[in-house]
């Protein structure tokens, strides 16, 4: 049973697809002006560290569209108060918990000490609400069944990657990471996912071929929030690894674009990649919201 949303690692692929089901089942509605009020009088606490459009506006509308209301607290966990004194008030008020935070602990010790249900939604360590919206995109796109389908993951192993990661733990996706040297992501996580899971995992530091003749080439920035100091080291690192037409060429011809968004439009995309017909970027933004409502719902309804 889902109580919280911190991460694919303690959920089941039964319980991961079935999320993904409901969420197409709310875009359907939505989408035809059917009324699903199914949180109707709850209230949802959402405490952000960090800058947000996506994140914070599909909560947000989300929230109404299921009859309920957001909150927004946007405060650094820890510093006023401590965790378990923050998870402790908002247990007593709200039904539910958002947070989107630095340090991927916190929102492990918010669930912690609340017995409401908590979401991660963006840490330093991992973001399973983008992938959900990822993995309705791609389903829309290339199918419901995802055996073997290839990703290709160009850039950071950052946050994003990892929880494509753990996405692979329980589905067969071929999941492959193009990098520089010393930027491959979790090295735990990489090792459990060759160790036992479903899906497979390569790492390799040649971008051409993390991308042959995938199904999906995604990119996300190579400087994330928290890490602006390093932005010229990055920049020189990852120069090579840029998702531009000559990139794409190398991909399946009916391969897609993904991007988590926000993009450094001429850093780690060109404008003809991102702007272009094999791009589904705003898709997946779309389906943020169908996927979070789809968690809420399931942990909050």
């Amino acid at each position: 049973m889902v109580t919280d949303f911190l991460s694919f690692a303690g959920l089941s692929p039964d319980e991961i697809t079935a999320l993904l089901d409901l969420a197409d089942e709310l875009k359907r509605k939505q989408r035809q002006g059917v009324e699903h009020h199914y949180l109707k009088g709850k209230t949802l606490a959402m405490i952000f560290e960090k800058a947000s459009l996506r994140t914070r506006v599909t909560f947000e509308v989300g929230m109404f569209q299921l009859g309920g209301l957001a909150v927004l607290l946007e405060t650094e966990l820890g510093k006023r108060e401590s965790v378990p004194d923050v998870a402790r008030n908002l247990d007593r008020w709200v039904q539910g918990i958002v947070a989107r935070t630095f340090r991927h602990d916190d929102v492990v010790t918010l669930a912690a000490h609340a017995s409401v249900p908590v979401i991660n939604a963006l840490t330093d360590k991992l973001h399973p609400c983008q992938i959900l919206a990822d993995v309705q995109t791609l389903r829309e796109h290339k199918g419901r069944n995802l055996a073997g389908v290839k990703v290709a993951f160009v850039g950071d192993g950052n946050n994003v990657f990892n929880s494509w990661a753990e996405f692979a733990l329980h589905f067969p996706i071929d999941l492959r990471l193009a990098c520089p040297p010393g930027y491959e992501g979790d090295a735990a996580l990489l090792a459990a996912v060759r160790d036992r899971g479903k899906g497979s995992v390569l790492v390799t530091h040649d971008p051409g071929e993390g991308v042959k003749g995938v199904d999906v080439v995604y990119t996300d920035v190579w400087t994330s929030m928290g890490q602006e100091g390093e932005a010229a080291e990055r920049n020189a690192a990852f120069a090579p690894y840029q998702v531009n037409a000559n990139l794409m060429a190398l991909a399946d011809p009916d391969a897609i674009f993904m991007h988590c968004l926000p993009a450094k439009r001429g850093l780690e995309v060109t404008d003809d990649v991102i702007d272009g017909p094999r791009s589904v970027v705003f898709d997946e933004a779309e389906n943020r919201m169908h996927t979070q409502k789809a968690v809420l719902v399931t942990l909050m309804g």
